[in-house]
């Protein structure tokens, strides 16, 4: 359920009315916006009835919570969620773009892509220091090395740092080099690395999995929320179907139709979708038109060389293109809402 206080409601009330959700075993998320302030408690129905709390000081009202997402639901917040990655705020009315290699393979190939994308206006790099792959025998990252390179890009070049996190084991040493922590699409239903993640104080980005549907991947996104953690992003990075023109196939359409269940920002992985250089721009500009807040993309100085994911990474000068077609379609998909919210 979700406990709306009335405006004027003291500290000491908000206090009483969790301990009464404390008292019946129910876990409870105060939540403070500038137009309001409620508690949000998934599952305190099964514990609590409306009559319980509402007659309480600085109670204004019970609402019960009808979605199955009962911390992503549209219908726990009051607005949308914003997540800030070192000064980028996803969901906000930036366009957020992340590049950068598909791993960390060596000093001088990480820090001669982090100078362009830097100079791109870019101010987030994707770089992976663990990589699962589907071939125990494939490049697998270098691993501790690759985050004390990714911690001398940040400081040389300002650049906030995304990378994934492939195991518990293993995460707090990536949470520690991360302001954006990545769980793979491999990993969507890793219960015991979401759980982790949702201890961690840094944001999360969740990938889709390869065969997941939008009710899965919401569900995923419910166990991170779950353990407290509400910066949660989602990322859909192509799904496997019949067609054998792309490694994936973009799933526009999950784009529209997540924001339209969740409150969370929803970002979009053209390079996994594509697989093909030449498919990756087309994808990134059609995934911005569908109102992505977001873009993950891949790009390498030398993607002939590249120890992973060389055919989807994007050359430098591809790369500085699609910034600046991405940037423009946004401001034009902006205008067109802003005018329509006039005119109606």
């Amino acid at each position: 359920m979700l406990i709306l206080m009335e405006r004027g409601a003291t500290p000491q009330q908000v206090q009483a009315v969790l301990e009464v959700l404390e008292a019946a075993g129910v876990r409870a998320f105060p939540q403070e916006t500038a137009m309001a302030l409620s508690i949000l408690a998934p599952h305190a129905s099964q514990a609590l009835k409306p009559d319980r709390l509402e007659p309480m000081g600085g109670v204004a009202k019970v609402v019960p919570i009808t979605s199955p997402y009962k911390l992503a639901g549209t219908d726990v917040v009051a607005s949308r969620t914003i997540v800030d990655v070192r000064g980028m705020k996803v969901g906000g009315e930036e366009l957020v773009i992340v590049g950068g290699p598909c791993g960390v393979e060596s000093r001088e190939q990480l820090f001669t892509v982090a100078r362009y994308v830097a100079e791109t206006g870019v101010k987030l790099l994707r770089a992976g220091a663990y990589k699962p792959r589907t071939s125990p025998y494939a490049f697998q990252g270098l691993g501790t090395e690759a985050l004390e390179l990714l911690k001398e890009v940040r400081d040389t070049f300002d650049l906030g740092i995304v990378t994934e996190a492939t195991e518990v084991e293993t995460f707090e040493e990536v949470e520690r080099v991360a302001d954006l922590v990545q769980i793979g699409a491999r990993n969507m239903q890793n219960f015991a690395l979401l759980r982790r993640a949702g201890r961690s104080e840094k944001p999360i980005l969740l990938k889709r999995g390869p065969a997941a549907t939008l009710e899965e991947w919401l569900f995923a996104a419910e166990y991170v929320l779950s353990e407290g953690n509400r910066n949660v992003i989602l990322c859909e990075r192509g799904i496997r179907t019949w067609a054998d023109h792309a490694r994936n196939t973009l799933d526009v359409s999950v784009i529209p139709a997540a924001k339209a269940l969740t409150h969370l920002p929803v970002m979009a992985d053209p390079s996994h979708a594509a697989g093909r250089r030449d498919l990756v721009i087309p994808c990134a500009r059609a995934a911005v038109a569908a109102g992505a807040d977001g873009l993950l993309v891949e790009t390498h100085c030398q993607p002939d060389r590249a120890l992973s994911d060389g055919p989807q990474a994007l050359l430098p000068s591809d790369f500085i293109h699609m910034v600046v077609q991405v940037r423009g379609i946004h401001e034009v998909v902006r205008d067109i809402e802003k005018h329509s919210r006039m005119l109606f």
